[in-house]
């Protein structure tokens, strides 16, 4: 028996063309941090967005590549999904800017902010759209990230890991059961809420010089998560997808994981006792790009052939709030 499922129909990516050297990073702090860059997270660079740029220039190039790469129009979505938290504005909606730019003059329009996991999430919502009403055949996804306009560029602990960048998937109606979305889940561990974030500019502290001048409209790192957090919650989270779905952590081809730090991803993969390359990375020479990270890194896989149609894939995403959302999909 066929039934609807919401398959990965095409995919894309885009990334600043100004690239931020760890030596222009030397530079700027005036001591040695490319060192412990290149030792102990593995950030060689990372692209920024220029002075005229924004997350919505980044959120149309990789949506016009996922299409084109589709067949698709955009007069053909029937629903446009971008997950921000460095959105083109506090109001509208980075979505909304997207789909008068494509001309998407037949689909619904909203971002997600779930810091870091949003891409995931919005994977996740996405995928139930589809599921649920007959309508939506065409649903575009996208990890946009912007994130060097809101850093202060004297604290090393955060201008030395974050990058810009935008991954897209269209997700399409299938009759088949063969292949797309199979589980997810989405959890939040809101005691962390206050440990990393950009704390003002919304109603509970707006712009003021006094914010301005104390760099709170910009991120910061308030207090250190737990080490073993991210580690636990990503493996803990695939044996509980895996025990859903019947299937074993081995039979993942792939996993797509937040990378903010190549250790995690490792430990994880070590939990689950699999290879570390069964994690495909790309901070390596894009840094950190949050909400975006994950999509970019999957492009980057399927550009390159290491996963392809059949494979079982899984999506690890983890953001400030602290959110965690978790997908298994079959490419």
């Amino acid at each position: 028996m066929t039934m609807t499922n919401a398959v990965i129909q095409a995919y894309g990516a885009a990334a600043p063309d100004t690239v931020v050297s760890n030596e222009w990073m030397n530079n700027l702090l005036g001591e040695d941090v490319d060192t412990w860059l290149r030792e102990r997270v593995e950030i060689n660079e990372r692209r920024w967005l220029s002075e005229d740029e924004s997350t919505a220039d980044l959120c149309e190039r990789a949506a016009r590549q996922t299409l084109h790469r589709a067949g698709v129009t955009a007069a053909q979505l029937d629903l446009i999904i971008v997950a921000t938290d460095t959105p083109e504005y506090i109001s509208p909606s980075t979505a909304s800017v997207l789909q008068d730019r494509l001309k998407a003059t037949n689909a619904g329009t909203f971002d997600i902010n779930t810091a870091c996991a949003g891409f995931v999430t919005a994977l996740d919502v996405g995928s139930k759209y589809i599921l649920a009403d007959d309508q939506y055949q065409f649903v575009l996804v996208i990890g946009a990230y912007g994130m060097s306009k809101y850093l202060n560029h004297q604290d090393k602990k955060t201008v030395t890991l974050f990058g810009d960048g935008a991954g897209a998937v269209l997700l399409s109606r299938t009759q088949s059961r063969d292949a797309g979305f199979i589980v997810s889940e989405l959890r939040t561990q809101g005691q962390y809420h206050s440990y990393m974030g950009i704390y003002a500019g919304g109603t509970k502290e707006p712009i003021t010089e006094e914010v301005i001048a104390t760099h709170r409209h910009q991120l910061q790192f308030v207090q250190k998560f737990p080490p073993e957090l991210n580690p636990q919650q990503w493996s803990a989270a695939t044996l509980r997808l895996c025990k859903r779905a019947g299937v074993q952590p081995a039979d993942i081809k792939m996993f797509f994981i937040t990378q903010i730090n190549i250790n995690s991803i490792r430990e994880t993969m070590s939990i689950l006792g699999l290879s570390e390359d069964r994690a495909h990375t790309i901070m390596h020479d894009f840094g950190y790009t949050g909400s975006a990270c994950i999509p970019m890194a999957f492009n980057d896989a399927m550009e390159k052939g290491l996963v392809r149609q059949g494979d079982l894939v899984a999506f690890l995403g983890s953001g400030g709030g602290l959110a965690f959302a978790s997908a298994l999909f079959r490419l």
